[in-house]
């Protein structure tokens, strides 16, 4: 299953929600203000490192850029650009956007 997840982890809880639910072998993808998430240095960072071995962990490559934050993609997270999104969506039977 596909999670997308679009909130940052700063004002909202939607990335908890998520990774309480998710079942292993899941994949994330944070979008838009999500993609905080995935910078080194961030609040959640240590949370997704945590999650890495039960999901795949994705970022959207352009949300990430348009925040300033291209250069500082944590270790063991994949970025995808928008075809790469597609994807993603296209190969996974389910999806759930976490608004």
């Amino acid at each position: 299953m596909l999670h997308i997840i679009n909130k940052s982890p700063l004002e909202r809880n939607t990335l908890d929600a998520c990774l309480a639910v998710a079942q292993e072998g899941a994949t994330l993808l944070l979008i838009e203000d999500a993609v905080t998430a995935a910078s080194r240095g961030n609040a959640a960072e240590a949370r997704l490192r945590q999650v890495q071995g039960r999901f795949k962990v994705c970022v959207l490559q352009p949300d990430l850029d348009a925040r300033g934050l291209g250069d500082r993609l944590s270790e063991g997270i994949t970025s995808v650009d928008y075809g790469g999104f597609v994807d993603l969506v296209a190969n996974n039977k389910n999806c759930q956007s976490w608004l």
